[in-house]
């Protein structure tokens, strides 16, 4: 990937409303050449969309909570996505590496909602949970770093001086 396409998909990462005029200033390019720039990160499955960051404690679920599932038995066909997709609870699915098949984020609105999903995953999927609820977030939805080098595309090193 060229160096300004990292700059622009860090910066949509960043800001997903960003309009074009504003990453055309950010990049030094022309709108029409970011528009292009932009569908073709689009097309290449590089933007795979934009989304709201939603305030999930305003609309009502303040409780989050990672799920590591794991087949009670093990010679059962690994089809516990397919079997939680209809929970809309789980924000997330994750594949891992270790004792746990999956690890999923879930997000409702109080321990017993907890409780109940937790119930409604192990009978869908035919799973043994362990559960670690979240405290608190000092921070989710972070840009990536694109960059080869490194550097902040503000043009700052990352990090402590």
């Amino acid at each position: 990937m060229e160096e300004i396409d990292r700059r622009i998909v860090t910066l949509l990462a960043r800001d997903g409303r960003m309009s074009f005029t504003d990453l055309a200033r950010e990049t030094g390019l022309s709108v029409s050449a970011v528009h292009q720039r932009v569908r073709r990160l689009e097309k290449r499955g590089v933007v795979r969309g934009y989304a709201a960051i939603i305030d999930h404690d305003a609309v009502g679920l303040p409780l989050t909570a990672f799920v590591s599932i794991k087949p009670i038995d093990p010679a059962a066909p690994d089809d516990a996505p397919e079997r939680l997709a209809h929970l809309a609870a789980i924000e997330a699915c994750h594949s891992v590496a270790g004792d746990e098949s999956y690890i999923l984020k879930v997000r409702v609105a109080s321990p017993a909602a907890l409780e109940d999903l937790l119930q409604q995953i192990r009978a869908s999927a035919n799973v043994s949970t362990r559960t670690t609820v979240v405290l608190s977030t000092p921070y989710e939805h972070r840009a990536p770093n694109v960059d080869p080098d490194g550097a902040d595309p503000s043009g700052e090193p990352d990090g402590p001086a």
